[in-house]
């Protein structure tokens, strides 16, 4: 794959998301991989 995008692991649900254009600046600073998975992070144990 010749422009294959970099990936990271949902720290919520633990699925595989891809990088977006809207996380260009901040990408090192993303863990969730959508808006669903932010508003729940709280519900996952801190363990």
């Amino acid at each position: 794959m010749p422009n294959a995008l970099p990936s990271k692991i949902c720290e919520v649900c633990g699925l595989s998301f891809n990088w977006r254009k809207k996380w260009k600046k901040n990408w090192d600073e993303v863990k969730y991989c959508s808006e669903r998975c932010r508003k729940n992070r709280k519900s996952k144990s801190p363990e």
